[in-house]
């Protein structure tokens, strides 16, 4: 089994609205995949397709191997899950809920139980409704990664959480895929997916619009270089520049150039003269995003800035 989800043409309607619109998606075991959109891109709708929890319209989707509409209780046993609206029995204690969860699964979880609380620092002694958003959701976390299932699916994972424990959650999702296991991380926080995902996919209206490994998508990304030269360029340099550079301009004894590919056939075209100094400006998650989404996209800049709910 080379892949712990495939998707074929899916689409899912509610009434006139089309939420998913033939998308085409492929997570591969043993990854951290990220699923980047906005709301109303279509994230949360596939996972509760994938979990069994919604039907489709029309397509095909395979977890683990699995038709999902051969969805029965043995999958599941193989999923750990944790929604994005996440919702816990106010009165019950975080270790009284996690073994509930666990007697569910048949299992003895309480060792590791332990050992996760520890690690993400989270109160298992308070009733969950005593506790802040970000307490609740590491509860949730246990709960996913404690089975050591095969696929974990994780619908905004460290809402509300500090930085030191967001750290702690990306060395669980590497431990988890150097044991062989397949993380799928949906998430609206471009920084965490990069810091965490080895792949990612962009939707935008229900339709996938890019996929691929991190580093492929900066690679497509356009970034700034700045080329220092021991004395004045002739404005002629510009007229000779590859085609890699999509927009240039010389300022005395500088090139600053906007390159969209490799750097090599910039630096040979400009052999000629006396480069001194390179500097670039490397993009990010964040331009793979907007270069997708547009940065006047008022949802765009809403999930770039992690300001959405």
């Amino acid at each position: 089994m080379h892949s712990a989800v495939r998707v074929e043409g899916l689409t899912k309607q509610f009434g006139g609205h089309t939420a998913l619109d033939g998308l085409h998606l492929e997570v591969p075991v043993g990854a951290v995949f990220g699923f980047l959109g906005p709301n109303g891109a279509g994230k949360t709708t596939t996972l509760r397709i994938l979990l069994g929890l919604s039907r489709p319209t029309s397509g095909s989707v395979t977890v683990l191997g699995v038709p999902v509409h051969e969805f029965s209780t043995e999958l599941r046993q193989r999923i750990g899950y944790l929604p994005g609206d996440l919702a816990l029995p106010e009165r019950l204690t975080g270790r009284s809920f996690l073994s509930d969860l666990a007697a569910l699964r048949g299992r003895d979880l309480r060792s590791q139980h332990e050992l996760l609380a520890e690690r993400l620092d989270a109160d298992l002694n308070r009733p969950m409704g005593q506790l802040s958003s970000g307490n609740r959701r590491k509860i949730g976390l246990i709960g996913a990664f404690a089975p050591e299932p095969e696929l974990i699916v994780l619908d905004e994972p460290t809402g509300g959480m500090d930085p030191l424990v967001q750290r702690t959650f990306r060395e669980l999702a590497r431990e988890a895929v150097a044991d062989g296991r397949t993380v799928l991380l949906s998430s609206h926080v471009l920084d965490e997916v990069q810091h965490a995902a080895d792949q990612v996919a962009v939707l935008r209206s229900g339709q996938l619009v890019a996929q691929g490994r991190i580093d492929e998508l900066l690679h497509h990304v356009e970034r700034t270089v700045h080329l220092t030269f021991a004395s004045p360029l002739p404005i002629t340099a510009i007229e000779h520049l590859p085609n890699e550079v999509t927009s240039s301009e010389i300022s005395e004894n500088q090139l600053i150039a906007t390159l969209a590919g490799p750097a090599g056939p910039l630096l040979k075209a400009v052999a000629k003269w006396d480069l001194v100094d390179v500097r670039t400006t490397e993009p990010d998650l964040e331009d793979v995003f907007l270069s997708y989404y547009g940065s006047g996209d008022g949802a765009a800049s809403d999930l770039v800035d992690g300001s959405m709910p």
